[in-house]
């Protein structure tokens, strides 16, 4: 396994739309999987990572939001999610969020409170989860990546909602 190096802004992978997988036995998929875990749990409060973020234009995530600062009281644990797909929303609240890929800059992003998401898991196993608040989000901003959009798309003014970050882990 390995820790994979993140793509930060203004690279151009990071606005490609990532392709599809279809082949869940290729040992290559699997490692890239072990790595996005790896490269998630060694980095301080990271909840999830997308495989473009590490120049991989897969549609590839991982998340686990009891990794961060303040795990919510429910979630789902690890999830490693492939070509996932929202089927149902509901609700908007504003949160601040940050990216590895945007590590200077927060913002406050409106994100759906609670979705409905189908996905298949690293087997090729189709999974469908109701997500809720702080997991809800970091799905979201995840699925984002997969779709070649960054946190800074979502926000409404970037003269009152992006902040610059004055810690840096």
């Amino acid at each position: 396994m390995a820790i994979l190096d993140i793509l930060t802004y203004p690279d151009s992978r990071l606005r490609e739309y990532a392709e599809e997988i279809d082949n869940f036995s290729s040992p290559e998929l699997q490692q890239l999987i072990d790595d996005l875990l790896e490269t998630m749990a060694a980095l301080p409060a990271c909840v999830g990572v997308a495989a473009p973020q590490a120049g991989y234009s897969l549609r590839l995530l991982v998340i686990d939001c009891g990794n961060g600062r303040k795990p919510p009281a429910q979630h789902h644990g690890q999830l490693v999610v492939i070509n996932p797909d929202i089927l149902h929303w509901s609700g908007t609240d504003i949160g601040r969020e940050g990216c590895l890929s945007l590590p200077d800059y927060t913002g406050n992003v409106v994100r759906a409170q609670s979705i409905r998401v189908r996905f298949q898991d690293r087997h090729g196993q189709e999974q469908t989860l109701e997500l809720e608040g702080f997991e809800a989000r970091v799905m979201q901003h995840e699925i984002d990546h997969l779709d070649g959009r960054l946190f800074t798309d979502r926000i409404v003014s970037r003269k009152t909602d992006l902040f610059q970050r004055k810690n840096r882990l």
